[in-house]
């Protein structure tokens, strides 16, 4: 046995049959790969299990889907071979001409401020010029909250890295991967490495597994991929586990993830199965061939646990060194053997042969000699076990990294991440990590599954909404998430630290300073006009972590930074962070944040209408989850200051505020002009709220004031933008102000989701009511008529704007795109009004374009367009979603105040 060989288990006639299929595979890829492409075109072989066995190859798939142990019927499902039906969409649509005359100024600043920071070799916080290309490869993220995260694509790649925070890598390493290796009376039968590529590096290993005899479950943040062997009678299910556990915070920031296989022996004789997994020491990062990296092999015995053997990935990286432990426990049955060390750019050979050899791997005890600059280095663990005829057998093995401490882009501060807590800061506790997940995971899999299951079991869910519910929330452990040990800075004399970071809120002691990005592409933490939207997944499921976040915010409000920095729309200078004004970001992680604040500088956001606003929604909306008076007290002054600068918008004094005539809220390319139903609704939404907030706290005074501001904001609100159907755009009286707008109606969101409108026979006082629920319902009609059912029949989601003659408004480029979280938003919102129906059908558009038609699953973009094209893949405000959850569990039923 030298080289390949995939023999069939049994017979002569199977042997032919089995190479027939492999020429016929061989010859159809390369010459049927275009009749292949026509025929699919149409066929979305992706989605819910009862999606696919409603197709036109169902009955394929329904024998494949036979295979595999406890693989649930809810979830994302997609077989290895399957083409999306479309492929070739590209990032950032050119503006139109009508739009671009808007935008000329803006692109001729930014691309001289790129030029010069890439002359100080320094990344854009948003780089338009080097977009992320679309793959359609990748799933369910390894890992827990903001300790890095790497993901493992639907057809069994290792193919993005987050493991430095706040920065992304997409560099596949092909030697990360599992191979089975399946032998019978004393001989290797079967050896094939479990990926369907075929990459120019390590040519001896056995490649090309043939994706139509697997399939891809995800059901985050577990994922099952399911291998039945051509001609061996043996199937292999690998479950893959990560510790995302709702109300928990400490084994949730556990950066580790477990994989269960199953072996299951369809056959007459009794095989010997032997599983391996390679890994290269990697980070994702420009560190991997700088040399100085080493392995050495490990082994841990603990009182209580199985004892564990393995590999470590010594990989220093000058800055945050990390080590990688690939672990297997020692449990009965089951022999554990390892490979220190090989090369994963050369041909392979000696590790495949070995494994070839007896199914078990031989390597020196001894650690590795450091690398030299260019050198690439890998390791490997292996189980193996007989597995006799008709029986199951599974295999654990644990991947966990530990990179304790980290800095970001401006070095000055070194922070420790959440974990170190229980697991020390010292870089040695990557085999702890490895036993802890080992030992835990089946009560990290049973609280799962108690978590999940009265959703999976609601039989008034569509199948494709619980799927996207759960696996949009990938973007809580891969979207770039901190999660960070924060420490008492009163009495230290750091005076370059901004006032707001001089003293730390207990709350923040007890439970972390917490961030993710706006995007994988706009690299700003806890974007805070997004967050709105987002914030609901962690309201829902870790209420601590979206506190933590609210007091870094509310801590820099009373404050202000001088220091300059350029504005791109206007062409000029302003400052950092303005008093009294609510922070666009809490910074770039390639520079300093929270220290530097405002990475943004597309706009002076100062000035923005909803970001004052959106902070005294969340407040209340965060009191309404927790009741804590105490949040709330610390949180009045704050919200009085901000929204008595917002009372300076008000510009001809009628009590609503006015917008400038810049894009100057969340749609920063959307030009308003005005009193706008969307910076007006969250006017009066914020105005409602205060009067709410001084009313629990005894402020009457002040109760009386905003409850009087609120009346009068409401009167010119509907003298200004009511046209009898719904909310006009703005009031400008330009050609685009009566257009429809999908996202108009946020404030009446926010209101009802707080317990703030009243609900059917229920009576409140008259003149706390905002808006008129006839208004209210007859304009999420108008918008659900037009922007949803009259753009692509409501397959597409809801298209930002829309003229009153059914055709898009092509003012903007955001007003003729489509952005998932705020369909989300709107579909939560029609919910809540009782249009049940609709607002599934509205999200049913973003999930029929990302999980169905495009292939942006686990890396939901902010928008896409009718034509192909997306923008900034990978975006937080698609979580969004929750809010559909928090409707549909009826949370907004609640009272918080006998008003």
């Amino acid at each position: 046995i030298t080289h390949v060989h995939n023999w069939p288990a049994e017979s002569g006639s199977a042997v032919f049959l089995s190479k027939c299929s492999r020429l016929f595979s061989f010859l159809s890829t390369v010459y049927g790969d275009k009749a292949r492409t026509t025929r699919r075109r149409n066929r979305p072989r992706m989605g819910t299990r009862q999606e696919l066995l409603s197709g036109p190859e169902a009955r394929k798939l329904e024998k494949l889907f036979q295979y595999g142990a406890g693989v649930p019927d809810k979830g994302w499902r997609i077989p290895l071979d399957h083409e999306f039906p479309r492929r070739n969409i590209r990032p950032n649509a050119r503006p139109r001409l009508k739009q671009f005359k808007d935008l000329y100024p803006l692109f001729y600043r930014y691309f001289f401020w790129w030029i010069r920071k890439k002359r100080e070799n320094k990344r854009p916080f948003i780089d338009t010029l080097n977009p992320i290309q679309l793959q359609q490869i990748y799933g369910v993220p390894l890992g827990g909250l903001g300790c890095g995260s790497i993901c493992r694509g639907w057809k069994g790649d290792f193919c993005r890295w987050a493991l430095l925070p706040g920065i992304y890598s997409y560099d596949i390493k092909v030697a990360n991967q599992f191979t089975v290796c399946i032998r019978r009376r004393g001989q290797t039968t079967y050896q094939q490495v479990l990926s369907t590529r075929h990459p120019s590096c390590l040519t001896e290993w056995n490649w090309g597994y043939s994706p139509s005899h697997a399939y891809y479950h995800a059901l985050y943040p577990r994922a099952w991929t399911v291998y039945e062997m051509p001609g061996q009678n043996v199937t292999l299910t690998c479950r893959q586990v990560s510790p995302v556990l709702p109300h928990e915070y400490k084994d949730s920031s556990i950066p580790a993830a477990v994989f269960v296989w199953t072996a299951e022996n369809h056959g007459k004789e009794e095989v010997d199965i032997s599983l391996m997994f390679t890994f290269q020491n990697s980070i994702g990062a420009e560190s991997d061939l700088l040399g100085g990296h080493w392995n050495e092999p490990f082994s841990l015995n603990e009182e209580g646990v199985d004892p564990i053997s393995g590999i470590l990935l010594h990989h220093q990286r000058k800055t945050m060194p990390c080590t990688i432990a690939l672990g297997i426990p020692h449990k009965e049955g089951i022999r554990v053997t390892g490979c220190t060390s090989f090369n994963p750019a050369g041909s392979g050979k000696d590790i495949w042969r070995d494994l070839m050899y007896d199914g078990e791997l031989g390597s020196p005890e001894a650690p590795t000699g450091k690398t030299v600059k260019g050198e690439a280095l890998a390791g490997a663990v292996c189980a193996s076990f007989k597995l006799p005829s008709g029986a199951k057998q599974e295999a654990e093995f644990v991947l966990s990294w530990d990179m304790p401490v980290v800095r970001f882009g401006g070095s000055s501060r070194t922070y420790k991440r959440w974990y170190t807590r229980w697991f020390g800061a010292e870089g040695t506790a990557a085999p702890k990590l490895a036993a802890y997940a080992l030992s835990h995971y089946p009560e990290w899999e049973r609280t799962i599954e108690e978590w999940q299951r009265p959703v999976l079991d609601n039989q008034s869910y569509p199948d494709w909404y619980k799927s996207a519910l759960f696996n949009e929330l990938y973007y809580m452990s891969d979207g770039g998430t901190i999660w960070l040990v924060a420490e008492d800075s009163e009495g230290h004399a750091e005076n370059s630290l901004p006032p707001w970071l001089r003293e730390t809120p207990a709350h923040i002691l007890e439970y972390g300073r917490f961030g993710y990005l706006e995007g994988h592409e706009y690299r700003m933490y806890n974007t805070y006009d997004v967050h709105h939207y987002g914030s609901f997944a962690l309201a829902m499921l870790w209420p601590q972590l979206e506190f933590s976040i609210q007091y870094d915010y509310a801590l820099t409000i009373l404050e202000e930074d001088r220091s300059w920095q350029p504005e791109l729309w206007y062409g000029r200078w302003m400052h950092r962070k303005a008093i009294n004004a609510v922070p666009h970001d809490l910074g770039d992680p390639c520079d300093e944040p929270f220290v530097h604040v405002n990475a943004y500088v597309v706009h002076d956001t100062s000035d923005w209408r909803d970001l004052n606003l959106k902070f005294v929604l969340q407040v209340f909306r965060d009191y309404f989850i927790g009741r804590d008076k105490d949040f709330l007290a610390f949180m009045w002054p704050r919200a009085q200051a901000v929204m008595t600068k917002a009372l300076t918008w008000d510009t001809d004094h009628d009590g609503m505020i006015d917008n400038s005539g810049t894009a100057d809220q969340t749609y920063d390319a959307w030009i308003v002009t005005g009193a706008s139903a969307y910076c007006g609704g969250l006017w009066l939404a914020a105005l409602r709220c205060m009067v709410e907030i001084a009313n629990i706290l005894g402020k009457d005074e002040e109760e009386q004031h905003y409850l009087a501001v609120m009346q009068k904001a409401k009167a010119a609100y509907e003298d200004k933008l009511w046209n009898g159907e719904y909310y006009n755009y703005d009031c400008s009286g330009r050609s685009y102000s009566n257009s429809i707008m999908a996202g108009a109606g946020s404030g009446h969101w926010y209101l009802r989701a707080c317990g703030l409108v009243p609900e059917d026979n229920e009576v409140m006082d008259s003149d706390r009511e905002v808006l008129p629920l006839d208004h209210v319902l007859s304009s999420l009609r108008k918008v659900y008529n037009f922007n949803v059912m009259q753009f692509h029949q409501g397959t597409m989601g809801a298209v930002n704007g829309m003229r009153p003659n059914g055709k898009k408004d092509l003012t903007s480029m955001q007003s003729e795109e489509v952005w998932t979280g705020i369909t989300y938003a709107l579909a939560a919102s029609m919910i809540q009004e009782g249009m049940v129906d609709e607002g599934f059908q509205t999200a049913y558009g973003v999930y029929n374009m990302c999980y169905r038609q495009c292939g942006f699953v686990f890396q939901t973009p902010e928008s896409y367009l009718e034509r192909d094209f997306y923008r900034s893949l990978g975006y937080m405000r698609a979580l969004a979603i929750w809010a559909m959850q928090w409707a549909l569990e009826g949370r907004h039923r609640s009272r918080v105040s006998s008003s």
